[in-house]
């Protein structure tokens, strides 16, 4: 099977948290890559370009029912449980979205069809990784 073919993906519509003003929408695609069983990447499109973050399955998974993270992440559900909140901390800025729990959970329960919880490690190729980084150096 391609590799392409193996991805998950999901698109939601954010919402960018401002001071003072309703959240302003921010479309973000959502990939999960079973090669990298324990990673998620949300793209984030605003104004011409792309923000990419990774972060762990595991994370986002917590972030959906208590505070979670810590550092450049941080994903906790909102006051209203329907919704959950990512503060995301970079040298270049900081910024606190909000996104539908639901439809995280959703994209969440296609990656665990794709890589039960627990089985990550079967999925991952160490030495694939490591061979990685030498090319990369």
């Amino acid at each position: 099977m391609d590799k392409e073919s193996d991805l998950i993906r999901g698109t939601i519509v954010f919402g960018l948290r401002t001071f003072g003003a309703d959240p302003l929408p921010v479309q973000a695609d959502l990939e999960y890559d079973p090669e990298d069983p324990y990673a998620v990447v949300v793209a984030y499109h605003s104004g011409g370009g792309t923000v990419r973050w990774m972060f762990g399955r595991d994370l986002l998974a917590d972030g959906l029912l208590t505070p979670s993270g810590e550092g450049d992440v941080i994903i906790s559900p909102a006051d209203d449980t329907s919704i959950v909140i990512f503060a995301l901390s970079a040298p270049d800025g900081c910024a606190v979205l909000e996104a539908s729990a639901q439809e995280l959970a959703e994209f969440l329960d296609r990656t665990y069809d794709a890589v039960p919880a627990g089985s990550e490690q079967e999925w991952f190729d160490f030495d694939q990784e490591m061979a990685k980084l030498v090319t990369e150096s």
